[in-house]
């Protein structure tokens, strides 16, 4: 009996964590007028101080075309994920981790001159990776993960 009481004050502990752990989903930002159903997912889901941000493409949702050109795709993607990461109460600098799909690898220099322009601290740990084509014809598709600082 006296092994069996430490267990189930460390099972009923690790219960107590899991259920103190708030997890709150967040709608797309950037979703197209034009689609009539709601995607099948969250744009980002908050679970305790992490932000889990679904890939967001450089779509105007008013239109949904995508950017002119590579620098306004940036800035239309860079745009929703700065949304999507205040409406969680979190800021840009709290992005740790950020990877970026781009429809053609020679937008890189063109997207990282936008991306610098919305970090005042430190950059996230990142992936820029070549896709042939994106959803929608998107120059710039983006996601990433988010830590709230205490």
């Amino acid at each position: 009996m006296r092994y069996v009481a430490p267990a189930l004050l460390a099972m009923l502990l690790a219960t107590a964590s899991q259920a103190a752990t708030k997890v709150k989903h967040f709608a797309p930002e950037g979703v197209p007028a034009s689609l009539t159903n709601a995607p099948p997912f969250s744009g980002a889901v908050l679970a305790g101080n992490t932000l889990y941000i679904a890939g967001t493409t450089d779509h105007d949702p008013a239109t949904g075309k995508p950017g002119a050109d590579a620098t306004t795709g940036a800035k239309m993607v860079l745009d929703s994920i700065k949304k999507t990461v205040e409406n969680a109460g979190l800021t840009m600098d709290d992005l740790v981790w950020v990877q970026i799909f781009a429809s053609d690898i020679k937008d890189f220099a063109a997207f990282n001159a936008v991306y610098r322009t919305y970090f005042k601290g430190s950059m996230p740990a990142r992936a820029f990776i070549g896709a042939r084509s994106l959803l929608g014809g998107a120059h710039f598709e983006v996601m990433g993960i988010a830590v709230k600082s205490k």
